[in-house]
């Protein structure tokens, strides 16, 4: 892997920020790229701390003219884009009669057209390298049904379903497209819905993030690392392809060593 060069999106905090992390102790050359660029300067500034060959690279997934530059800025900095983790999303809950049209579009454009745009910015060139892997950051809500997130769930099942057609458009031809889909993962997603549920119904901010957390299979929410871990696992793994590898809290939880 110290060839190759990866592009993380939404990789200043949270899940990608782990993901990122873990790429770069693989040997991957990490391209963290997201809106905010005072989180993807720190991110980066970690990864650098390490020894690892870096770049911050501003970018809104839902702008094609953003993804060309930031893809454009990466092959000039790094190299051609051998992964992509299309990490970055957003999940915002209401009652299905209380979601507006703005957001349903806001999660499509983010969690779907996002990894469309980036995806067909760099699936050429990996196939005509004759490798890549493309890691589509899904969620269970990409498999199950689940109440009040109807646009997000929408959302995740399109990522799904683009993960597993692209998957079999690529088979056989040294690139896979595999999804992770994890439940409620120990991120901003989940203190900041535990804080609107704490505001909206007197419960504690320590209660409200326990009964999510229970809504895993596993009874407990899924830390940042196993997402890496499952990430690192598909690229490895040049034989898994089309896969929507769960992640639910059943697994025992290992810690780093």
């Amino acid at each position: 892997m110290a060839t190759r060069v990866a592009l993380v999106t939404g990789g200043g905090r949270g899940l990608g920020r782990a993901i990122a992390r873990a790429l770069g102790a693989e040997g991957l050359a990490v391209a963290v790229g997201a809106r905010s660029r005072d989180q993807i300067e720190d991110a980066a500034a970690e990864l650098r701390a390490g020894g690892r060959a870096v770049l911050a690279v501003p970018l809104d997934v839902t702008d094609g003219g953003s993804v060309a530059a930031a893809v454009a800025a990466v092959a000039a900095e790094l190299g051609p884009i051998d992964v992509l983790v299309n990490n970055a999303g957003i999940a915002e809950s209401a009652p299905f009669a209380r979601t507006t049209l703005a957001q349903w579009e806001r999660h499509l454009h983010v969690n779907a057209t996002g990894p469309f745009l980036l995806t067909q910015a760099v699936l050429a060139g990996m196939l005509e390298r004759g490798w890549g892997r493309v890691v589509n950051v899904a969620s269970l809500a990409g498999l199950h049904g689940a109440p009040y997130v109807a646009a997000y769930t929408a959302s995740k099942h399109a990522l799904v379903g683009l993960t597993r057609a692209l998957a079999a458009e690529v088979a056989g031809k040294g690139v896979t497209v595999n999804a992770i889909c994890p439940g409620f993962a120990a991120t901003d997603i989940v203190w900041n819905g535990a804080r609107n549920v704490a505001t909206r119904t007197g419960r504690s901010f320590d209660d409200a993030v326990a009964a999510m957390a229970q809504l895993n299979p596993g009874g407990r929410l899924i830390e940042p690392d196993e997402v890496a871990d499952a990430v690192l696992r598909v690229i490895r793994d040049e034989t898994l392809n089309g896969e929507a590898v769960v992640l639910d809290g059943t697994s025992p939880l290992r810690r780093p060593s």
